[in-house]
């Protein structure tokens, strides 16, 4: 499938041979005209091409003889008409929609190189909020959208865009599904989120999914299919109101950290016994790593059961969930402390 998107966008640069070669052919013929004639070297005889071609006009290298002249005509003419056949090219090229196949091919071609991003889909209200809070994270982001004003209202950001219905497993793998870190459905009807999220589950089973649902049957349905995280755009607003009214200072801490160079992220162990049991006893207990300037631990999650603030030393246990907050390289050192026995993201 590759190579045959390869070979498309071969065949759209071929489309440029005839006047390049056209081109090229007119600098050879003029340069060796000049050395024949006038006896100058290449760099000189090129040069007396190029000022020629473009019209620039800077003088003659050297007084011409007549037989240079005469090359020059034919330089001129030669010119008049490779230029002319661009300029037809590139109309003829535009009108066909040339530029925009191959700015789409260009995206695809970045696409299958990107790894570890954020799919969104729709750039609606919600969307273009969630795209800018991944912007100014630095997070690699890709957003498939199917209305082509939203998509290029995006492009205008400087986002990433893929013109695409997110209901198709063909733009899934086209948006790299299967090497993405997480897929977040902003879709405005709750049948089209599901219809995402069960396609996602099917291509990446460990993909992270989170969905937008209107109300709790459609949040209920996402779960069940599939989704991470559901979240219900009135139902956050809700909660979070009602934090700024009896929990302010804890709502500040979230706004502040989302500006700082700190982090919340969560670690997932196998569920594999033989592989914890393989882990060695010394790193099967988890410390308190603030005492050593390192990541917190702010809470473990086991069975579906939230432990905060939990005791210096604890076992790890199988799909227990480690909570911590830290750097980014706080966060890598507690990865690679506990790499045996995490679950591998994408």
């Amino acid at each position: 499938m590759n190579l045959i998107k390869s070979n498309k966008f071969k065949n759209y640069l071929k489309l440029w041979a005839g006047p390049i070669l056209l081109l090229t052919f007119l600098f050879l013929f003029g340069a060796l005209g000049y050395r024949i004639t006038e006896g100058w070297d290449w760099g000189d005889c090129l040069w007396m091409v190029l000022i020629t071609v473009t019209t620039i006009g800077f003088g003659e290298v050297e007084v011409l003889s007549s037989a240079g002249r005469i090359i020059t005509f034919l330089i001129i003419g030669g010119g008049l008409f490779v230029i002319q056949l661009t300029l037809q090219r590139f109309i003829q090229l535009s009108e066909l929609g040339y530029f925009i196949k191959l700015k789409e091919l260009r995206l695809k071609r970045f696409i299958r190189r990107m790894k570890n991003h954020v799919i969104i889909c729709g750039y609606g209200r919600t969307g273009k909020e969630i795209a800018d809070q991944l912007e100014s994270e630095k997070i690699s982001t890709l957003i498939l959208e199917v209305d082509p004003t939203r998509k290029s209202e995006a492009e205008d950001k400087g986002f990433n865009v893929l013109l695409a219905d997110a209901t198709m497993d063909e733009s899934l793998l086209l948006a790299g599904i299967k090497n993405c870190r997480s897929l977040v459905v902003t879709l405005p009807s709750d049948a089209a989120n599901l219809y995402v999220v069960l396609s996602a589950k099917a291509l990446n089973d460990n993909c992270r999914l989170i969905a937008r649902a209107a109300n709790e049957e459609a949040a209920n349905k996402l779960k069940l299919a599939g989704a991470n995280a559901v979240v219900s755009p009135y139902v956050a607003a809700g909660r979070t109101m009602a934090a700024s009214a009896l929990r302010p200072i804890a709502v500040d801490f979230i706004d502040l950290l989302a500006g700082s160079n700190c982090e919340i992220e969560e670690f997932k162990v196998t569920e594999n016994i033989d592989i914890i049991n393989n882990f060695t006893s010394n790193k099967n207990i988890v410390n308190n790593f603030s005492k050593q300037g390192e990541a917190l631990l702010l809470a473990t999650k086991v069975s579906g059961k939230l432990i905060g603030n939990p005791i210096d030393k604890f076992s790890i246990s199988a799909g227990m969930i480690m909570i911590f907050l830290g750097s980014k390289e706080q966060l890598d050192r507690v990865r690679v402390r506990f790499k045996e026995v995490l679950v591998k993201t994408a």
